[in-house]
């Protein structure tokens, strides 16, 4: 029994779903919009008929007008040749034959001596001119009447004379013209109705497919992306764009994993080398001198920490467009020529040389304390790993040049270069490769850098120098819009000495 009960049940849900997909279908945009077509089309079917209909009884009646006038010519040139006799003999003959025109002639005194009319409006022969009446036919009945225009005219001796056209043929015309308006508006209503149903219920069961994707995104599946049809519609546009947004989230999570991940391991070291150093000073300290040069080796092991940590909140901001100074025209051979003279004595140290190449008059619109910071960067990573093995010349080369509508900054070295499979992952945060793990840095500044490009709109391009790198930040001369209501620039972190530990290479 309780099988059957919850068969019926089951059998039972069925319509009533059916109930409740109706309501929801009548809410649907298209369902409505297909309904405000319908109307529109129905409107416009509607004057379309009756234009026609008011322009084909203009037809007729012109016609029976011109008809009319024939007649009466002809009939006022036989009154002129016999007379009113001879005028009577061709109206009985004409009456006889068959057609819809029709005649009249009356005494003065309104008695019928020939035509084909047996019942006029009274009055209608009083009234000289056109007119439009109801008449009896010779040959019907006095309670079967038609429609007619007919004009009237007064003959010499007072006899009057009315010729006139019947109209059958456009009151049949009229009745067919509604037929058709009342089946047209009604095939309209049915195929717009059915039109209206197809097109929401198609257009509601891929949005209910979104719905359902993006419950099941919600509910934790970061991996599932919306259907596309693949027919280019607005909904597939949509579908793509939500898709690329959440592949960004996605990439955006992933980083933050990596970055929590990377934070982790790459921070341990020091904190670690930071606790021993002060262990050891509680332990082993026997004098004051001692006492200072633990608290000095544990101030610059915390100094690099809080360096670590305002690059990374300054690559959050800019990642997020928020810097606190507006954009202005630089002038990069400025910028360029302080800081090759400013690194010029490390490169001597290090066996390199430094020299700089700048096209002259060039500017660009951007964040001077930023772009400057990122220069010395990319420079301080030339001199850190552009020492060149063999007979490779031992120099590093700054260019600023104008390519197009972009302005491009470049610093190349012929030291070890990166693999062209690890230049993308370079970019990212915290990422050091095996032979720079000898060097001092946390690899943060090829990811600031390319913080930076984004934020005016560039980006960083990474190339082989053959031997060496060439590291290339190109830059739109006019960057679009950002956010300068922010949050300001961490103090102490875009400082050049502070710069040049934040490297990534």
């Amino acid at each position: 029994m309780t099988q059957l009960a919850d068969g019926q049940a089951a059998e039972g849900q069925q319509p009533a779903g059916r109930l409740r997909f109706l309501p929801h279908l009548v809410r649907t945009t298209a369902f409505k919009l297909t309904a405000i077509y319908l109307v529109v089309f129905a409107i416009f079917a509607i004057f379309v008929l009756g234009y026609v209909a008011w322009n084909a009884k203009n037809l007729l009646d012109d016609q029976i007008r011109s008809t009319i006038d024939a007649e009466i010519q002809g009939l006022a040139e036989q009154q002129r040749l016999g007379g009113i006799r001879r005028l009577v003999q061709v109206i009985e003959r004409r009456s006889r034959g068959p057609g819809a025109s029709l005649y009249l002639v009356t005494t003065p005194l309104g008695e019928r001596i020939a035509g084909n009319i047996e019942a006029l409006p009274p009055g209608t022969l009083d009234r000289q001119g056109e007119s439009e009446i109801e008449y009896a036919r010779s040959s019907e009945t006095l309670d079967q009447t038609n429609h007619a225009i007919v004009r009237v005219f007064m003959l010499p001796a007072g006899f009057r004379l009315l010729v006139g056209r019947d109209v059958e043929e456009r009151e049949r015309l009229r009745v067919v013209i509604k037929r058709a308006a009342a089946w047209s508006v009604l095939l309209v209503v049915v195929l717009g109705c059915f039109a209206g149903w197809f097109v929401a219920r198609r257009v509601l069961k891929r949005i209910d497919g979104m719905n359902d994707t993006a419950r099941s995104i919600m509910a934790g599946d970061l991996k599932g992306r919306l259907a596309i049809a693949g027919t280019g519609d607005e909904l597939d546009r949509l579908a793509g764009n939500l898709n690329a947004m959440l592949d960004r989230i996605g990439e955006l999570m992933s980083g933050m994993q990596q970055v929590s991940d990377n934070i982790a391991h790459d921070l341990k070291t020091p904190l670690t080398r930071l606790r021993n150093r002060a262990e050891e000073a509680l332990r082993t300290a026997q004098s004051p001198e001692q006492l200072r040069s633990a608290l000095d080796g544990a101030i610059e092991e915390a100094d690099g920490l809080i360096r670590v940590f305002n690059a990374l909140l300054m690559i959050a901001r800019l990642e997020t467009r928020q810097i606190s100074d507006s954009m202005a025209p630089l002038d990069l051979a400025e910028i360029v020529d302080g800081l090759s003279e400013l690194y010029e004595p490390l490169a001597e140290e290090a066996g390199l040389t430094l020299s700089a190449s700048v096209e002259p008059g060039l500017s660009l619109t951007g964040n001077r304390e930023l772009i400057g910071q990122t220069l010395a960067n990319l420079i301080d990573n030339a001199l850190k790993y552009g020492k060149p093995e063999g007979d490779a010349p031992a120099t590093v080369v700054v260019t600023a040049r104008r390519v197009g509508d972009m302005v491009e900054l470049g610093v190349a070295d012929h030291g070890a270069g990166i693999p062209e499979a690890d230049r993308g992952r370079v970019l990212e945060r915290f990422v050091r490769l095996d032979q720079s793990r000898s060097k001092p840095g946390f690899g943060l500044g090829l990811a600031l850098a390319s913080a930076v490009a984004r934020l005016h709109g560039g980006a960083i391009r990474l190339s082989d120098n053959a031997p060496g790198l060439d590291v290339v930040m190109s830059l739109p001369a006019s960057p679009p819009p950002v956010d300068s209501s922010a949050a300001e620039v961490p103090q102490g972190s875009t400082s050049q000495s502070d710069g040049a530990g934040f490297q990534s290479a």
